[in-house]
């Protein structure tokens, strides 16, 4: 079994009896963990992104976005976000880091 499990109590075992049934259950826990710590490390990124808008920081916004930028990226292909999602996202902080450089 994994180490970490959000679904799970310690010591309970699946509900699959059959092989290929056990065997999704373990891929949906993978995956699950998996796209637990895509999306925080996301929000993470992200809050750092805010943190710099609101202390009219223009270039440390510019940095932690070109960070942000590629980790939204990654999250859509692994399938965390839908592509929309991931365009609404980036597309939001940019334009929040754009107004930013004409209130300086």
């Amino acid at each position: 079994m994994l180490k970490k499990s959000i679904n799970k109590k310690k010591g309970e075992e699946p509900l699959a009896i059959h092989q290929s049934a056990l065997k999704r259950a373990k891929q949906n826990e993978k995956r699950s963990v998996r796209n637990l710590h895509i999306r925080s490390t996301v929000k993470s990124s992200v809050k750092k992104v805010r943190e710099a808008i609101e202390g009219k920081d223009f270039e440390g916004a510019q940095k932690a976005l070109a960070k942000v930028i590629p980790l939204i990226q990654k999250a859509r292909t692994k399938g965390v976000y839908h592509r929309n999602t991931s365009s609404r996202k980036i597309s939001r902080l940019t334009r929040e880091v754009n107004a930013l450089k004409g209130q300086s």
